[in-house]
């Protein structure tokens, strides 16, 4: 019996390592497309309506929960592809859903593509996707927290306590309250982009700060946090930015 899979992962490198471990211990597997866009991952779920997904969960265009999501009817069999656990992991294993650690070990995947093949055969998809997606609550988890990759692997880290982000040599440090700093790969754009509709503003091309933790205003044209950092607020944007803290 041949299922055709779609790979998803934001990361070139871990999609090309999986989908070689799959050429050489799955040969049941019959892969039809493979991105590392989660949006394009859409379309080709759409288009191609494979029966099974190899997805991975924290790509910085769209989670791989937002992608289960905006899907009407998620009947296709699903393994995540995933370098943390805790909350997340819990929730897939009480969905029954199969998940893969990073790095992918070749034995695990054959299991993982065991069972699929199983609960393909009984037809459970649907209901355990939505069962995973009742679970992990997503829209309020989204909500309250973004996740950050790190050095260590990923950081699941509340919005409101993110004080400033850092841009320093094409990375980001993302400084915490009450908490050390995290350096991300990602740069400040990213960050900018990423927190637009949380109350956070671009204030230089190095920093984006949250408004919440504004203490004071200075007329040289310096903020400073509550944790008693002062941060420059670039003379092309100082007009602009006074207007966004009156409204």
């Amino acid at each position: 019996m041949k299922i055709s899979a779609i790979l998803i992962d934001d990361e070139r490198k871990a999609l090309a390592t999986l989908r070689s471990k799959i050429e050489r211990k799955c040969s049941n597997i019959n892969i039809i497309a493979e991105t590392q866009s989660p949006v394009a991952g859409l379309d080709l779920i759409k288009k191609h309506k494979p029966q099974l997904v190899f997805l991975d969960i924290a790509m910085p265009e769209m989670s791989g929960f937002d992608m289960l999501e905006q899907i009407k009817n998620p009947d296709f069999e699903i393994i995540f592809v995933t370098a943390f656990d805790e909350f997340a992991i819990e929730a897939i294993n009480f969905s029954a859903i199969g998940y893969l650690m990073k790095p992918v070990n070749k034995e695990e995947l054959v299991i993982a593509v065991n069972k699929a093949i199983v609960n393909i055969k009984n037809k459970s998809a649907l209901e355990k996707n939505k069962l995973l997606i009742e679970n992990l609550g997503i829209h309020a988890f989204q909500k309250k927290k973004i996740v950050i990759p790190s050095v260590k692997g990923l950081d699941f880290i509340v919005i409101s306590e993110i004080i400033y982000c850092e841009g320093v040599d094409g990375y980001t440090k993302v400084h915490i309250k009450e908490k050390k700093s995290i350096l991300s790969s990602y740069s400040i754009g990213h960050f900018k982009d990423l927190l637009a509709d949380h109350s956070f503003y671009l204030v230089h091309k190095s920093y984006v700060i949250n408004l919440n933790h504004i203490v004071t205003y200075l007329n040289e044209g310096y903020v400073i946090l509550d944790n008693n950092v002062n941060i420059p607020v670039a003379r092309s944007k100082r007009s602009d930015f006074l207007n966004s803290l009156k409204s």
